[in-house]
């Protein structure tokens, strides 16, 4: 039996999603990408089409190039994963809150909770346009803990954002 909330779900309107993985293994593929392919799979299984996935660099500047390049036109979910510590290259939070046009600090909150290890991210949330950004930790049982501490509200978030009123 699947439980209710790994079932997919089905709606009127399309929940569109992209992973970014932020890694310097990774873009030089010396890493595998553990995390964005857990993500990938989650938002899957939680109903979210996922549209695109890409990798970058550590780096302010990369991240928020990245960032830019993905929210252009895009009205969905961007979730990042790595960067988001305290290593000397984790500049995700910094990357991100350069392009957010307005932070959602009780989402980042609320991810922050979802371990005891919570306690040392640094990630960030918002929106560009009408793309709402997670930044989520590179580890894959951090990346998805963080992912399901929110999932429950963030159709309703993307519907806000894309001029909806639900309430």
């Amino acid at each position: 039996m699947t439980s209710p909330s790994k079932t997919k779900t089905v709606s009127a309107k399309t929940l569109l999603a992209k992973v970014l993985t932020v890694s310097d293994g990774v873009a030089e593929g010396t890493r595998q990408d553990a995390s964005g392919e857990a993500l990938l799979q989650r938002l899957a299984e939680a109903g979210f089409d996922v549209v695109d996935r890409a990798v970058t660099a550590d780096g302010t500047s990369a991240v928020a190039g990245a960032l830019r390049g993905m929210a252009a036109g895009f009205a969905g979910l961007i979730v990042t994963t790595g960067g988001t510590g305290f290593g000397p290259r984790d500049q995700t939070p910094e990357g991100t809150r350069l392009v957010l046009d307005r932070e959602a600090p009780g989402l980042a909150e609320a991810m922050r909770l979802a371990s005891p290890l919570g306690r040392l991210s640094r990630a960030a949330a918002g929106t560009i346009g009408q793309a709402l950004v997670l930044n989520t930790p590179g580890s894959t049982n951090g990346a998805v803990e963080c992912l399901e501490a929110v999932l429950d509200v963030l159709p309703h978030a993307l519907s806000l954002l894309a001029g909806d009123h639900p309430h």
